[in-house]
């Protein structure tokens, strides 16, 4: 199958998409995929994803869901 034909197909299957998180998926993944062609792959976090960020990590540490310094030392034996 050439290309022209697989975009074709992936077209018309991206315009029955009825979720919209999906959508939105694909969205994130095309302004990723733009964004590093342009050699700027860098996006800095917004405030409500560096507050989720915070909120998962200290989470995590409740759970004792980490690993310290002489794990991951060990692990890439450095």
């Amino acid at each position: 199958m050439d290309i022209q034909t697989r975009k074709l197909e992936f077209i018309q299957a991206f315009l029955n998409l009825k979720n919209e998180e999906v959508i939105a998926q694909f969205e994130k993944l095309l302004k990723n995929i733009k964004t590093s062609e342009a050699g700027n792959s860098f996006e800095p976090f917004t405030a409500e994803e560096f507050s989720k960020r915070i909120s998962k990590s200290e989470e995590d540490f409740k759970e004792n869901k980490f690993k310290n310094t002489s794990e991951l030392l060990s692990k890439y034996q450095l």
